[in-house]
C-alpha cells in the first residue's frame, strides 16, 4: 500500500488483515501504548518526513496482535515433567504443541509448520524427554543446520534437565567438541545434538563406536526443514539414507520429527528427504505481538538513469533511527562484505565510550565460536544494542526480544525475508521490520508489487538426491560403513551397476555377494554437504604476535583474502599481506584506510553434452534454447578499491589466482547470426544489450524457480564460427570488452544460466521447459522500467552499458517472443 505524505501533515495508511483498512496518523498515540511502540512510531514518522513524493515508503503493513489458543498437557506426560515445565512458567500448551506431541507419541512421522517463535522446540522435546523418563535406554538424535543453533537448543534442554534433577544426558557433538568428552557422549547421551556435517563425517563412519545410540535409537529430530533445499538438501537425503541403513543393521526403525518455519511444500520436501510418508501439522495456536512491516525504496537521485541512493547507506541510516532511540536492532546483510561495511558505518555513528564494551557488533560465519556465543549472550542480556549479521542469525537462535529488524536488500526468498523479520518481537511486545530494497531487479519487483510478497505462498523447496555426483559420493561412504548387499536399494538408481563401476575403479571389491570398501582413503572426509571444499584458510593477524582471527573456505578465500585485499572482521580492517595456498593460511595486518576491496571475477562456460534443444529458424527469430551439462571455469583476475560512504572506485589491481573448474548443468539461449544481423545497433550496443538481457533473465529466473539468486550463475560464451574449429567450447567475453570502441563481434553467442553447484541441483531443465514464460516476463520487466537508457533495476547501470543497450535488449526479446 502506498504511503501518502506531504510537508504539512504526515499520515500513514496501515492495512489491517483482520477486516478492512484503517487510516491512522502516526502522530496520534493511544492510551496505554508501550514505550517501545511510541519510539517505533517516532521512527516511522521520521522515515515518512523524508518521503515528500510518496515514493520511498512503498508499503506499510500492520499486523495486529493475536491471542494464544491453549490446551492441557496430554494425560500420558509424566507428572515430574509437567512440574518441570510449570517451574519454567509453562502450565499449559499451545494447541499446536499439544497436537504435535500427541502425533509423535502415537509413533507418526510428522512435519510441524508454524511461524518463527511459536514454540516448536517444545513440540518434540516434550514427547522425547517423556520417553527417556519412561525408559532410560531410549536415545534421540537432534539435527540442526548450524552449530550455533544446536548450542542454543542445548541451553534449553540443560535448563529442563536441571529441573528434572539431571536424570538424562544431553550433549552437543560437533567439530568443537573436545576429544576427551566424546566417549562419555557416546555412552551416556540420551539426546545428542549435532548437525548434518558431523553426522556425515563423525558419527555414521564410526557407527561401531556409537552402538549404544544406534541399538536404542527411537527419534530423529530434523529442525529448520526449509533450509534443506538445493544442494544441501540433496546431500542430506543421502546422509539420511545412510543413517536409516545403519539403523536397520542395528534392527531399529527410528521415527522422524521435522520442523519448519515457512515453506509451501513441507510434506513433499519431508517425504523426499525421508523417503516415507509424513503427516503435516500446520495449525498454529501461539500468540503473536503487534508487528509493522515497511518496504523502503531508496530515493531516486537520477530519474533518467534510474539511479537510486546506495541501499547500504540507506540501511545504515534507517538502522541509526532505531539505535539513537535505544531500540535494540538487528541488521541483516546478504554478504560478508556488506555485513562488515554496515558494521563500520554503525560503529562510527555510535562510538564506544571509554571503559565500556562495544554496543554494536557484527555476527557472521568466520567469527570464532567463543566470539559468537559472547555476542548472542550480549543480545539476550541487552548489553549489545545493535548487531549486523549475515544469514547466520536468520534461524531460531535465541537472541532475546529485539525491537526492530532492518533487511539490507531482499534476501532472495520470501521465506528468508519472513525468517529475518521474525527475529524482532520474538517473545512479546511490538516490533518493526524494514526491508530496504537495492536496485537489483528482484528487489524492485518486490517493493513495487507488495501484494505478491504478502499474498504469495512461500517458496517450494526442491532437492535432487539422485544427482549422480552426489549419490556416488555417498554410496562410497555407505560402502565404507557397511558392505553393500545385492538386493539393497539406495536411491532410484541401478545399484549393482554403480557398485560394479566403483569396483572397476578400485574403490569397491566384490567378496561373495557383497561389495566391500577397499580404498585407503576415508570417503566422508572429502565430501562437503555444502559443495564447498573442505580446505579452509586460517586467517592470521601478524600485526604483533601471530593471532588467528578467523577462517574462510577455499572459494571465498580467492574473493575476500587475496593478496592486497582489505579484509573486514568485526569492524576492523586488515590488509592481506600473503595468501599461502600450500599451508592454507592468509596473513593479514591491521590497517586504517578509507576504502574496501571488491574482487573482479571472470567466468567461462563450455558445453559438454546437450540434453535437449529446441530451435526456431523462422524470421525474425533464428534462435534456439537448450539445456545440458557444462564445464564452468572461473577465476578472480583483479580487484577494485571502493571508497566508504561514497562508493567511488578509487583504484584497481590485477591478480593471478588459480582457476576453479566445476561440472554442472545449464540452460542457455543461442542467438543465431541472422538475428544479430537484423538488429539496427552497433557491435558494442548489441553485446551490451546481451549482458543487460542476461542480467534481467537471471532475475526473472529466480522468481520463476523460487530459488536464491546465488543458486544461479550467468555467462556469455561465443561459439566458434565453424565446427572444424579446434576449440569446440565457448570463449567467454567480458563486459569491458563488449562496450569498448574496438569490440569484436560475436559469431553466435550463447547466454547461459547455470546451476552454481557441482553436478547441478535441478534448475536447468525447469528453465528449459519454462523458456517462453521466462522471456515474456523478462520483456515485461525491462519494458515497464521507467528509465531511459538502462538502470540497475532492469538491464544494469547505464554507465556500465553502451547508450542503447536497453533498446537492444528489448529488440532481442521482441524477436525471442515472436517464436
Amino acid at each position: 500500500m502506498l504511503l501518502l505524505a506531504n510537508k504539512r501533515r504526515i499520515q500513514v495508511t496501515c492495512r489491517l488483515f483482520l477486516g478492512g483498512i484503517m487510516p491512522e496518523s502516526l502522530a496520534v498515540r493511544r492510551a496505554g501504548v508501550s514505550n517501545a511502540m511510541t519510539r517505533i512510531h517516532e521512527v516511522l514518522d521520521a522515515l515518512a518526513k523524508r518521503d515528500h513524493a510518496g515514493e520511498i515508503l512503498t508499503t506499510v503493513r500492520h499486523f495486529p496482535s493475536r491471542e494464544a489458543q491453549w490446551a492441557d498437557f496430554p494425560a500420558w506426560v509424566r507428572p515430574n515433567l509437567v512440574s518441570a515445565y510449570a517451574t519454567k512458567g509453562i502450565s499449559r500448551l499451545y494447541t499446536h504443541q499439544a497436537a504435535a506431541a500427541e502425533a509423535v507419541h502415537a509413533g507418526k512421522n510428522v512435519v510441524i509448520v508454524t511461524p518463527t517463535a511459536s514454540g516448536k522446540t517444545l513440540c518434540y522435546n516434550l514427547p522425547v524427554v517423556n520417553s527417556v523418563l519412561e525408559n532410560s535406554d531410549t536415545r534421540a538424535l537432534y539435527l540442526f543446520p548450524t552449530k550455533a543453533l544446536a548450542q542454543d537448543q542445548l541451553a534449553e534442554l540443560h535448563d529442563l534437565n536441571q529441573r528434572l534433577e539431571n536424570c538424562f544426558g544431553v550433549f552437543t557433538y560437533d567439530g568443537d567438541t573436545p576429544a576427551d568428552p566424546r566417549k562419555v557422549i557416546r555412552e551416556k547421551g540420551h539426546i545428542v545434538l549435532t548437525n548434518p556435517d558431523m553426522l556425515h563425517t563423525g558419527i555414521l563412519p564410526h557407527h561401531t563406536r556409537w552402538t549404544r545410540l544406534f541399538e536404542n535409537l527411537r527419534y530423529i529430530v530434523l529442525d529448520e526443514l526449509h533450509t534443506y533445499r538445493g544442494v544441501l538438501g540433496s546431500h542430506l537425503c543421502n546422509v539420511l539414507r545412510r543413517l536409516r541403513r545403519i539403523a536397520r543393521f542395528y534392527r531399529r526403525e527410528p521415527q522422524f520429527v521435522c520442523c519448519s518455519a515457512t515453506i509451501a511444500n513441507p510434506g513433499e520436501l519431508a517425504s523426499r528427504l525421508l523417503e516415507t510418508e509424513v503427516q503435516v501439522l500446520d495449525s498454529n495456536g501461539a500468540p503473536a505481538a503487534e508487528k509493522t512491516f515497511v518496504f523502503y525504496n531508496p530515493p531516486v537521485v537520477n530519474r533518467a538513469l534510474g539511479i537510486r541512493r546506495s541501499y547500504i547507506n540507506e540501511s545504515a541510516r534507517v538502522a541509526q533511527e532505531f539505535l539513537k532511540r535505544d531500540l535494540q536492532t538487528i541488521v541483516f546483510a546478504n554478504s560478508r562484505l556488506h555485513t562488515e561495511i554496515l558494521l563500520t558505518y554503525l560503529q562510527k555513528a555510535n562510538p564506544r565510550f571509554p571503559g565500556r564494551s562495544e554496543t554494536i557488533r557484527g555476527y557472521r560465519g568466520g567469527y570464532l565460536p567463543n566470539e559468537r556465543r559472547e555476542i548472542e549472550r550480549g543480545l539476550r542480556e541487552g548489553k549489545i544494542r545493535g548487531v549486523v549479521s549475515t544469514s547466520a542469525l536468520e534461524l531460531g537462535i535465541d537472541v532475546g526480544s529485539l525491537d526492530a529488524a532492518v533487511l539490507a536488500g531482499y534476501p532472495g526468498t520470501i521465506a528468508a525475508t519472513w525468517q529475518r523479520s521474525g527475529r524482532a518481537g520474538r517473545r512479546s511486545g511490538s516490533s518493526l521490520a524494514v526491508l530496504v530494497a537495492s536496485s537489483a531487479p528482484l528487489d524492485q519487483f518486490m517493493v513495487r508489487h507488495p501484494d505478491y510478497f504478502f499474498g504469495h505462498t512461500p517458496e517450494h523447496a526442491f532437492i535432487q538426491p539422485d544427482n549422480l555426483e552426489i549419490l556416488i559420493n555417498h554410496l562410497k561412504c555407505a560402502a565404507f560403513e557397511l558392505p553393500i548387499a545385492p538386493k539393497e536399494k539406495f536411491g532410484d538408481v541401478d545399484l549393482p551397476d554403480l557398485c560394479a563401476r566403483l569396483a572397476e575403479t578400485g574403490f569397491l571389491h566384490l567378496a561373495g555377494e557383497n561389495y566391500h570398501w577397499t580404498h585407503e582413503a576415508y570417503p566422508a572426509d572429502a565430501i562437503s554437504l555444502r559443495s564447498v571444499s573442505s580446505d579452509n584458510f586460517v586467517i592470521i593477524d601478524i600485526t604483533g604476535n601471530p593471532n588467528v582471527v578467523g577462517e574462510i573456505d577455499f572459494p571465498s578465500a580467492l574473493v575476500f583474502v587475496h593478496e592486497k585485499a582489505i579484509y573486514l572482521h568485526g569492524g576492523t580492517q586488515y590488509h592481506v599481506e600473503h595468501l599461502d595456498f600450500k599451508e592454507r593460511k592468509a596473513y593479514v595486518k591491521r590497517v586504517e584506510v578509507d576504502y574496501y576491496t571488491d574482487a573482479v571475477r571472470y567466468t567461462q562456460v563450455r558445453v559438454l553434452e546437450v540434453a535437449a534443444s529446441e530451435s526456431s529458424t523462422s524470421w525474425p527469430t533464428f534462435t534456439s534454447h537448450s539445456h545440458g551439462d557444462v564445464l564452468v571455469r572461473s577465476q578472480v583476475v583483479g580487484f577494485k578499491k571502493i571508497k566508504f560512504f561514497t562508493n567511488e572506485t578509487i583504484g584497481d589491481g590485477k591478480l593471478e589466482l588459480p582457476e576453479n573448474e566445476m561440472h554442472t548443468t545449464s540452460y542457455w539461449i543461442t542467438l543465431e547470426r541472422p538475428l544479430l544481423e537484423s538488429l539496427p545497433f552497433s557491435i558494442g550496443e548489441r553485446q551490451s544489450g546481451m549482458f543487460g538481457l542476461l542480467r534481467a533473465l537471471e532475475s526473472v529466473a529466480t522468481l520463476l524457480l523460487m530459488c536464491d539468486r546465488r543458486d544461479l550463475g550467468t555467462a556469455i560464451g561465443e561459439r566458434p564460427p565453424s565446427p572444424e574449429s579446434e576449440n569446440h567450447g565457448l570463449v567467454a567475453v567480458r563486459m569491458e570488452n563488449a562496450v569498448s570502441s574496438n569490440a569484436r563481434e560475436f559469431f553466435e553467442p550463447n547466454l547461459y544460466l547455470y546451476d552454481a553447484y557441482p553436478g547441478g541441483i535441478g534448475f536447468s531443465e525447469p528453465l528449459f521447459r519454462a523458456h517462453d514464460l521466462l522471456v515474456e516476463k523478462t520483456r515485461e520487466l525491462i519494458s515497464s522500467c521507467e528509465c531511459e537508457q538502462g538502470c540497475p533495476s532492469c538491464v544494469g547501470p547505464a554507465g556500465d552499458l553502451a547508450p542503447r543497450a536497453k533498446e537492444a535488449a528489448l529488440a532481442i526479446l521482441e524477436r525471442l517472443c515472436n517464436n
